[in-house]
């Protein structure tokens, strides 16, 4: 199996040696999203904002490889304080649609440069040849 990397170009650049997506065969692998800009600055105060930035970003991200947030079927949040969990899935439900991706919550206890939240996905590229099943 093939794999490739890619990132997007109105994304945040990474902070280590890590790609921020990946593809194997019909699967595709997010690194962690953290509310960063493109010049790698933090967006944001609140959880809310940071959440939304960090969604908005694994959106440019999807759409450089060509597919959109209906092609992820499993998310991680990284939250660094659980009491933050109900305000991020409301900003969550305004980027997935029904049927919604498998999805863990994680306490941590801290993130990268302070960041209040980080979330992962993984998504699959979807084959002409698949078959529908009920």
């Amino acid at each position: 199996m093939s794999r490739r990397s890619f990132a997007s170009p109105d994304g945040p650049p990474p902070v280590g040696p890590y790609s921020p997506g990946v593809g194997a065969g019909d699967l595709v692998f997010l690194s962690g999203q953290v509310p960063f800009d493109k010049e790698g600055k933090i967006v944001g105060y609140t959880v809310l904002d940071q959440a939304r930035r960090a969604l908005e970003n694994m959106k440019a991200l999807l759409a450089a490889d060509g597919l959109g947030m209906d092609a992820v079927v499993k998310t991680t949040i990284f939250l660094i304080a659980m009491d933050d969990f109900s305000a991020v899935n409301g900003v969550y439900a305004e980027f997935f649609t029904e049927p919604y991706p498998a999805r863990s919550t994680v306490a941590v206890h801290e993130l990268p440069k302070g960041v209040k939240v980080e979330i992962e996905a993984i998504a699959v590229r979807e084959r002409v040849d698949a078959v529908a099943r009920p």
